[in-house]
């Protein structure tokens, strides 16, 4: 018994396996989404010269905290040189989507990754430095799932930084795409 017990666990911590939750229960499908995903693309307003004032979207690091320990917060470590961050200093407000797709779960299961059932979260918000006491729970939470950050060049001047939430899209079920309040998403108990 305890060696299933034991195994299982294995299992499910290393994310070989895992069951989201309920589509009906939509705030914990984004919470547990968000949570399982180490990267995403963030959509910024241009400032290049080619593409000014038109959508951009760039491949992301993030982390909502350790595993098991997810506040919902995205987290970011950003440096001024990347070309998204600069559309960010002029413009802070930005999309962040995150799939399952980067999981294994929608390969074992088969799913394409547009099939809504391989869920995906659009978080919209403000990009903002995090400073004061939440500079290092937003080190801790990068720096656990992403440890080779920790070694990146020093003289690149890196920052973290968060996603404030506005609005939540959760697209995990056949019908279209639902919302979910920022107070409902933050409510849940992961």
């Amino acid at each position: 018994m305890e060696f299933k017990l034991v195994l299982f666990l294995v299992v499910v911590l290393t994310g070989l396996v895992f069951c989201i939750p309920p589509h009906d229960q939509v705030a914990k499908v984004a919470r547990f989404v968000v949570h399982r995903c180490d990267w995403g693309s963030l959509a910024t307003i241009s400032t290049q010269p080619e593409v000014k004032g038109q959508p951009f979207a760039n491949v992301f690091s993030v982390s909502d905290g350790p595993v098991e320990k997810g506040t919902g917060v995205p987290y970011f470590y950003l440096t001024a040189m990347e070309v998204s961050v600069k559309d960010l200093q002029i413009n802070p407000v930005a999309s962040l989507t995150v799939s399952l797709a980067e999981t294994n779960y929608c390969k074992k299961k088969g799913y394409d990754p547009e099939n809504p059932l391989c869920a995906h979260i659009i978080l919209s918000g403000t990009v903002t430095k995090v400073n004061g006491t939440e500079l290092d729970f937003a080190k801790g939470a990068l720096f656990t799932r992403h440890s080779e950050m920790e070694s990146w060049p020093k003289d690149h001047n890196w920052f973290f930084a968060k996603l404030n939430i506005t609005n939540i899209w959760v697209l995990d079920y056949f019908g279209g795409i639902k919302t979910v309040s920022p107070e409902e998403y933050f409510n849940v108990k992961p």
